[in-house]
């Protein structure tokens, strides 16, 4: 089956200090899943001060699936990268940067290569489709899930 590579991005504003916003997100840990929709189990595991390996289990339509991602920190550019060593985006990568916009709030830059399986050769248009709909999910993702939670526990503290 062909690969088909997606390339999209969005921006996600935070009313929090950038620091704070890099701290929540690069703050892995096995409680994580329940910031998802779907049903997720999350082990990490620290392989050196800048490398996480997160191991998340999933059950689409009742059937259990693992997915490894190896995660790279870059603590003084307050960016990390996710790549996926498997599941069904395999070798699919996503980069993300937190960036400051004034002393009290900041926004999220994030950029994905998403690598899918098509049963066959995929148009221009159909590439162009496929990515705005990614990135309409993701950044629907953060907008409704992901940066309220960060907001309520940044607030929290």
């Amino acid at each position: 089956m062909p690969l088909v590579s997606l390339r999209y991005r969005f921006r996600q504003p935070f009313p929090v200090p950038a620091r704070a916003a890099y701290a929540w997100c690069t703050d892995f840990g096995p409680g994580d899943g329940r910031l998802f929709a779907a049903r997720t189990e999350r082990r990490v595991e620290r392989l050196a001060d800048d490398t996480v390996l997160l191991t998340d289990t999933t059950y689409p339509n009742g059937r259990r699936r693992r997915i490894r991602r190896l995660v790279r920190l870059h603590p003084a550019e307050m960016a990390w990268t996710n790549t996926h060593l498997d599941g069904p985006f395999r070798y699919s990568q996503y980069w993300y940067r937190i960036v400051a916009d004034g002393a009290r709030h900041s926004h999220l830059e994030f950029e994905g290569f998403r690598l899918v399986q098509r049963a066959r050769r995929a148009s221009s248009t159909e590439v162009a489709r496929l990515a705005a709909a990614e990135r309409a999910g993701d950044a629907k993702t953060w907008r409704e899930q992901l940066a309220p939670a960060l907001v309520r526990s940044v607030r929290a503290r």
